[in-house]
């Protein structure tokens, strides 16, 4: 799916969250997950995450596909004994700063508590009725090259489809750190929030 910044905007101050919009590089960064197929596990890219900020109080806003639920492979072979992760929609005030995703490539990486439901019955549909709260490493990082299926590249993280796009969102990130210091609120809504 293919957003404004004016939808995602809208939909973030119906829903009574912040919305930065003071200096340069205070940036609003917005997952969208897509509900177009209920509570399936789809194993595709098939969400957007997306990146509001002004400069000389010009508004820049950049969109890209992801995925803000678990694969396949994740659903089926989970390593969190409550089951995995899929976060729940809501703004995650200072949630994550960039750190090393697994020890490995700078990401931004989870530094405050998060609420997820976990689902551990391997059917291949989201429940939503067990929601667990803590640090559990729901980092925002990237897939391959540009994947096709999440697999495991997701169990509860939100994830770029291709390395190429999260550069560049690292790279809007990396200068923010410079003007605001290493802490970045996320938002997670649904595709029905936006109108």
């Amino acid at each position: 799916m293919t957003y404004t910044k004016e939808q995602i905007e809208a939909a973030i101050k119906s829903k009574g969250y912040s919305w930065f919009e003071g200096s340069d590089f205070d940036v609003n960064i917005v997952g969208i997950r897509n509900l177009s197929t209920g509570n399936a596990v789809t194993n595709v890219f098939d969400d957007t995450i997306s990146i509001s900020y002004k400069i000389a109080d010009v508004w820049n806003f950049r969109s890209w596909e992801c995925t803000t639920d678990p694969g396949t492979k994740g659903v089926k072979e989970f390593h969190n004994p409550n089951g995995v992760a899929r976060l729940v929609p809501n703004q995650y005030k200072g949630s994550h700063h960039i750190g090393l995703h697994q020890g490995t490539y700078e990401a931004l990486c989870q530094q405050k508590p998060l609420t997820v439901f976990r689902d551990a019955n391997r059917d291949a549909i989201f429940d939503e009725t067990k929601t667990e709260t803590g640090i559990f490493g729901i980092n925002i990082h990237h897939a391959g090259e540009n994947s096709t299926l999440v697999e495991n590249w997701s169990e509860g993280c939100q994830v770029f489809k291709r390395i190429a796009d999260f550069n560049q969102f690292m790279d809007i990130c990396r200068k923010a750190v410079t003007l605001h210091g290493n802490s970045f609120t996320y938002t997670l809504i649904k595709s029905t929030d936006i109108i």
